[in-house]
């Protein structure tokens, strides 16, 4: 199993880990989320299409049709424009977003989009392993590289900790680019060794038209949705792992072609061939997007700001699914203050992990969340790797970041917000198969959980920041 989507790890291992990130960890510290929303006043929310920033006047008639489909919610007029101002990066309209569930179909649609590739490929994934489903797509990329279509990766150290040096010398020696983000041996650093900044990113851009942004790693572990015959087997069990991604076309794929190449370039990578990276992007459907990548390199999260802003607005429900949660002070505040609100407030949350100490550091927020009205659900019969949210029935959030402190402090992480009633309804339909999956946890059966588990959570917990 991979840990967290990091590399198979027993628990000891998993606490050796986090001690060595703990002595070569920064001073990084979460942002003053009320401050900084302060500083940014209300502004009118401004759109872009294929050919640039749209009036006024249409960015106001956008908006408009937003709230007479989805009702007048302050996630409409506060959230846009509070993104726009902190982000930078525009909301774009004309695209098309397809949902797709678990690797199975993931995979499929990355393959036939790859098979199709005429100019290039690039692609940014924090674990590339070395099975089948890691030969294929060596196999598949290696072959639009001798048909001349050039092929970047990018793939995290860390994450590759497992995948053996000849994988990635195939690949070079096939024409293709390779490059390490931020190796974990000093000596091969380029610069100033940067072993707890990881990238954590899932991404897949092809001929800069249609890219795939979330959380599905190139692995054999996704190879099975959760109630299909082909199981994966962890000590004799059959587990099955359940994840999110999305396969996005329209002018919005520019954004981030953008964020690959500024990873590419801040990692000191070969000059990249000549290529048409940025070609002319015309409209492909109506769904509106905002790419929004946060790196530790930024003054602060701006996906971990987005976020918590976006709970802060919700006025009607909020729907977070997450693989590793382990809150910070200022998310469990929000998520608490909203339910206080009355504001439907659910978490979905794995009923068991890869990572038995962020399973427990998590858990050890349970009783508080409980009593200040947040729903909680843990999600049975698949190993839970999704990364979403969906707030008020028209903020979707999908991408690869956790609700830890690692993905908000440590990682290059990406997600796609998308806005608009259509989409989300196919999120909530997601999330109804979720919920029927899963069991709500109840505070007073969970106050009499055994000693063993508390005392599981209470020492997970002495180590969450590093999670």
């Amino acid at each position: 199993m991979l840990k967290r989507g990091f590399v198979p790890l027993s628990f000891r291992l998993a606490l050796t880990s986090a001690l060595l990130l703990c002595i070569t960890a920064g001073c990084a510290a979460l942002p003053d989320t009320e401050a900084i929303i302060a500083r940014h006043s209300a502004q009118a929310a401004r759109f872009e299409n294929a050919r640039g920033a749209i009036s006024t006047q249409q960015s106001a008639a956008i908006v408009a049709s937003l709230k007479s489909k989805s009702g007048d919610i302050d996630i409409l007029d506060k959230q846009i424009a509070l993104e726009q101002a902190i982000v930078g990066s525009p909301l774009i309209v004309g695209n098309k977003v397809v949902l797709l569930q678990d690797g199975a179909a993931t995979y499929a649609a990355m393959f036939a989009a790859i098979g199709s590739a005429r100019d290039h490929i690039n692609l940014e994934s924090y674990i590339i392993e070395d099975d089948e489903i890691g030969r294929q797509f060596a196999d598949l990329l290696l072959l639009q590289q001798q048909r001349g279509v050039q092929v970047n990766v990018i793939y995290d150290s860390f994450g590759g900790m497992n995948t053996p040096a000849a994988y990635f010398d195939r690949l070079r020696q096939g024409g293709i680019n390779v490059l390490e983000f931020n190796p974990i041996n000093p000596l091969a650093a380029k610069g100033q060794w940067l072993f707890n900044n990881r990238d954590h990113r899932k991404l897949l851009i092809v001929d800069g038209r249609i890219a795939f942004v979330g959380g599905i790693n190139i692995s054999n572990v996704y190879s099975s949705s959760p109630g299909s015959r082909q199981a994966k087997k962890t000590a004799g069990r059959p587990i099955d792992w359940r994840d999110t991604d999305l396969q996005i076309e329209g002018p919005v794929v520019g954004e981030l072609q953008k964020l690959f190449i500024e990873t590419w370039a801040k990692q000191h990578g070969k000059p990249l061939t000549d290529r048409k990276y940025f070609p002319e992007l015309k409209a492909q459907g109506n769904d509106i997007v905002r790419a929004i990548g946060s790196t530790p390199d930024d003054p602060y999260s701006l996906i971990y700001l987005t976020l918590i802003s976006a709970i802060g607005n919700a006025e009607r429900e909020i729907h977070l699914t997450n693989a590793y949660f382990v809150p910070d002070p200022q998310l469990l505040k929000v998520l608490g203050d909203a339910a206080g609100r009355g504001v439907d407030v659910n978490l979905i949350l794995p009923s068991q992990s890869d990572s038995k100490i962020v399973f427990h550091a998590g858990r050890s927020h349970y009783s508080g969340l409980l009593k200040a009205g947040v729903k909680i659900h843990e999600r049975g019969g698949a190993l839970l790797h999704s990364k979403t949210a969906l707030i008020d029935g028209v903020w979707s959030c999908v991408g690869s970041t956790n609700l830890d402190w690692r993905s908000f402090l440590d990682n290059d992480e990406v997600n796609a917000v998308v806005l608009g009633r259509d989409f989300a309804r196919q999120m909530s339909a997601m999330i109804a198969r979720d919920l029927a999956a899963s069991e709500s946890i109840r505070l007073e059966s969970w106050e009499r959980r055994s000693l063993l588990l508390r005392l599981q959570e209470w020492g997970a917990s002495l180590l969450q920041r590093l999670l």
